[in-house]
């Protein structure tokens, strides 16, 4: 019954069918079925399900002029097995992203797992049952189980274990990088801590592997990968947002334009810079598009229909 948020598909999919909700509960009587269809859980409070839910959220009440849908009515649910959101981000940026979300309505709920979802029934760990029309399952970052099948050293998560040269562990030639990698995160104190498994982390990765790879082909000597944060950001809707850098602590639209200002900076090329930025500058004045693309999913349906005999 849930919805992945892994690719852009999904991402795609799941704004559409946000959208047929809102469809749906403005064309019906019910109480009970209005209430399901507008209700939304996401499993996982990590970056991708924080983010997500956030943003589909604020997409989402802009998208209520259009509808006879009150702002109450819409049932936001955050379920988290940890005590905290966020692992990614230190527990100051995590608490206050927290305080965010309460503050616009959304129902966290932390220590708690999801027990099951049969029909639509949703029931959490701590007794909690509801219905919902929408499930989003953000929990958890794994490796690519292909690496299951292969001899590479894996640790307990399935990564693969590589030094901080990125080479593979006993494996000579060999070198690893991004979610599939267990790379010592140099900057920690702890000695078996790892990088996490974020883009910032692949991409600088990325660049460090190739030139080692160069180096270990040259004769030259192996420089190893460290990386130490300066912060964090994430953006939680339309001009929203929290940052924490350098200790300082950011909210609304400074958060939100520094995290569009990061990653166009991490944007290839500088053309696609270009048409990034103007298509963000261009939109500043304007309301977020609420259309939905549902063909997107099923591109023959209507095809299909029309040439049916």
């Amino acid at each position: 019954h849930g919805i992945g948020f892994k690719t852009l598909e999904e991402a795609i999919y799941l704004r559409n069918h946000v959208l047929s909700r809102l469809d749906q509960a403005d064309s019906t009587m019910d109480p009970e079925l209005r209430r399901r269809l507008l209700t939304f859980v996401f499993v996982g409070g990590g970056y991708a399900g924080v983010e997500a839910m956030a943003e589909l959220e604020d997409m989402t009440r802009q998208a209520l002029p259009s509808y006879s849908i009150g702002k109450h009515e819409l049932r936001w649910v955050l379920v988290e097995a940890m005590d905290r959101i966020m692992p990614e981000v230190s527990p100051q940026l995590a608490a206050y992203t927290l305080d965010v979300l309460r503050s616009r309505g959304f129902e966290p709920h932390l220590d708690t797992t999801l027990k099951s979802a049969e029909h639509g029934h949703i029931v959490l760990g701590d007794g909690t049952e509801f219905d919902a029309d929408t499930l989003v399952w953000t929990a958890g970052v794994r490796p690519n189980p292909m690496l299951a099948g292969t001899d590479l050293p894996l640790d307990n998560r399935g990564r693969v274990i590589c030094s901080a040269t990125l080479e593979v562990r006993d494996s000579p030639w060999v070198f690893a990088a991004g979610d599939a990698a267990a790379v010592p995160d140099l900057s920690k104190k702890d000695p078996d801590a790892t990088c996490p498994p974020s883009a910032q982390h692949a991409s600088r990765q990325a660049t460090r592997l190739a030139k080692n790879v160069l180096a270990s082909l040259r004769g030259e000597p192996l420089v190893r990968y460290r990386h130490a944060n300066a912060g964090s950001v994430a953006s939680l809707g339309l001009y929203q947002g929290v940052a924490q850098i350098y200790g300082v602590k950011l909210r609304g639209f400074p958060a939100w334009a520094l995290h569009r200002g990061y990653h166009l900076a991490t944007m290839p090329t500088a053309h696609r810079k270009a048409r990034i930025a103007a298509d963000w500058l261009l939109s500043l004045p304007f309301r977020r598009q609420v259309v939905a693309t549902g063909e997107q999913q099923h591109p023959r349906s209507q095809f299909v229909h029309a040439t049916a005999r």
